[in-house]
C-alpha cells in the first residue's frame, strides 16, 4: 500500500495538467476583475454624462 502511494505521489508530481488549469483559473480571476473596473470607471463616466444632459434638459425646458 505504502509504494501504491509513493508511485501515485511521483504520478501526480509530474502531471502538469493541474497547473495549467490553475493557470486559466488566475487568468480567469484577473480578466473578471479588469472587466469590472472598467464596467465600473464606465459607468461613473456615463452617470456624469447623463447628469450633464439632464440639467441641459431641463434648462431648455424651463426656456421654452
Amino acid at each position: 500500500m505504502k509504494t501504491y502511494l509513493l508511485k501515485t505521489i511521483k504520478r501526480f508530481s509530474k502531471d502538469e495538467k493541474g497547473v495549467t488549469l490553475v493557470e486559466y483559473g488566475i487568468a480567469l480571476i484577473l480578466a473578471v476583475g479588469l472587466g469590472a473596473a472598467a464596467l465600473t470607471d464606465l459607468s461613473a463616466e456615463v452617470d456624469g454624462k447623463m447628469g450633464e444632459a439632464e440639467l441641459a434638459m431641463g434648462n431648455k425646458v424651463a426656456d421654452g
